[in-house]
């Protein structure tokens, strides 16, 4: 399943749109006012899903997941040299990127690819394709990329 995440120009808080290959909206993402970056994401009817919400107090970068209110899990960054490294404490996956900081892969406990993600370069905004081999865990890589790009800009910013 290829997914297109699209942070949108014109929005006073981080907002995204995730679609899909034929152009249809799969996921929206609004931003909240929060200390520390704070996402919503709805289906393409509105409905709730989910949120990542930023840990201000941590050693490092770390971000809660919930599905519906319920936190299932973290992600967070690993002090890395060279390339940038996430764990999701919630699947077991982790996340390796490529030293730009532009391309990353999802893989499972076993080394499985769970999705590639590919941040796409001449864009007005932040663009990634995401390729994911199951369809049943689009709604995670999302999660992911958002805190991925999250902690980019937070560390851009300071």
């Amino acid at each position: 399943m290829k997914l297109l995440f699209k942070q949108k120009i014109f929005s006073w808080l981080d907002s995204y749109n995730i679609f899909d290959e034929a152009g249809n909206t799969v996921y929206q993402v609004k931003g909240k006012v929060s200390w520390g970056h704070c996402f919503k994401i709805y289906d393409a009817a509105g409905n709730e899903l989910g949120m990542v919400k930023e840990k201000v107090m941590s050693y490092t970068p770390k971000f809660a997941i919930y599905a519906g209110s319920e936190c299932v899990g973290y992600v967070r960054k690993k002090i890395s040299f060279f390339k940038p490294k996430f764990i999701a404490e919630f699947k077991g996956w982790s996340m390796t990127g490529n030293i730009l900081e532009w391309n990353y892969n999802i893989v499972d406990s076993k080394g499985n690819l769970v999705a590639a993600i590919e941040k796409e370069v001449f864009r007005l905004s932040d663009t990634y394709a995401i390729d994911v081999v199951n369809p049943a865990d689009a709604l995670c890589a999302v999660m992911l990329v958002l805190a991925i790009d999250a902690e980019k800009d937070t560390r851009n910013n300071n």
